[in-house]
């Protein structure tokens, strides 16, 4: 079978290994053209996953029609700041055969709609698309480490369709149709994850780590249940499971983010540093907006916002989250604030 990976980082050539892997054929789209024939000629991607070998049977190419052309299954692994911009790309190539698999793990960081919005939008009537997410760093899954994933579609036979294209011993994919739960959680665990960096950052220790990790889960749950998704996915792959690996990995560049921001590094320094995305960054610029939008009381991600993007003190920020208000752990569901 066809398939395109759309997006050439760690996360797209990871998923698109675990694809030629299964014996698909497997086509990745590259915006730069020297990463296409990197991993067209040389089967690596020096710049993203350093000391791997990539399969030799993906073709890569900077030619979207060519690679999306007659595929089956269509990956879109692109940085969630494109999202918008891809999504009208590929309304040109996208058939209604075709399912649609959305890797995203942010938000679009302009109106703060979910990858599942924003395509819906470009892709009209389109019923073949899913979302994927779980505790899945691209560092592990090329080596072929075993791990787990959940995707979730509206339409339980596209699900079904994608899980069994991508499982292996090594990559267990469960299915869900909670759409929105399953975004949330991918897009908030970064959120999450920039604080426990700058908690270790600032010198704190495991026990603040498992503070911000569980009342951050907390918001994670409320925010989920007031965009309509399943407080219940909170508890799975793409809530814990990723916010654990997010939060506690050396690979996590969310976490690392964290540290380097404590350490006076910049959101552009970091970029720059390491040529990657920081999803947590993007996901968090959004937080007032969503927190109007869903009359929600956010207090880790709104702190994370003012840290990132309006220059906000550390000590300052912890000294204003530990003098909130106390209140009881549980609250019931109609109010979950």
């Amino acid at each position: 079978m066809k398939c395109a990976v759309i997006g050439s980082g760690s996360w797209g050539s990871a998923l698109a290994s675990v694809l030629a892997r299964q014996g698909h054929q497997v086509h990745m789209w590259a915006r730069r053209s020297e990463i296409a024939r990197e991993i067209q000629l040389q089967h690596t991607n020096a710049s993203y996953l350093p000391d791997v070998a990539l399969p030799s049977s993906i073709q890569a190419s900077c030619n979207l029609d060519e690679v999306v052309c007659d595929a089956q299954l269509v990956l879109v692994v692109t940085p969630s700041q494109v999202m918008r911009s891809i999504s009208q790309q590929l309304a040109a190539c996208i058939t209604p055969s075709m399912h649609v698999v959305l890797c995203f793990k942010g938000i679009d960081y302009e109106t703060g709609k979910t990858p599942d919005e924003v395509f819906s939008e470009a892709l009209v009537r389109h019923s073949r698309l899913a979302v994927l997410s779980g505790p899945n760093h691209a560092e592990e899954i090329v080596r072929d480490i075993p791990c787990a994933t959940v995707v979730a579609s509206y339409d339980a036979a596209c699900a079904q369709f994608v899980q069994h294209a991508l499982s292996s011993p090594s990559f267990r994919v469960y299915t869900s149709r909670d759409v929105k739960g399953v975004e949330v959680c991918g897009a908030y665990k970064n959120i999450i994850a920039i604080a426990v960096g700058i908690s270790y950052g600032v010198g704190c220790g495991d026990n603040t780590a498992a503070l911000l990790m569980t009342r951050g889960l907390a918001e994670m749950s409320r925010f989920v249940y007031y965009a309509q998704g399943d407080p219940r996915t909170c508890t799975g792959l793409a809530g814990t499971g990723d916010l654990i690996a997010t939060c506690m990995s050396q690979h996590s560049r969310n976490r690392r983010f964290g540290e380097a921001l404590a350490a006076g590094m910049s959101l552009d320094e970091f970029r720059e540093k390491t040529h990657m995305v920081v999803e947590g960054a993007l996901a968090c610029k959004n937080v007032k907006l969503l927190c109007e939008r869903y009359q929600l009381d956010l207090p880790i991600a709104q702190k994370v916002q003012e840290l990132v993007w309006e220059g906000a003190k550390p000590l300052d920020v912890a000294a204003e989250l530990l003098q909130r208000p106390l209140k009881e752990e549980f609250i019931d569901k109609p109010s979950m604030r």
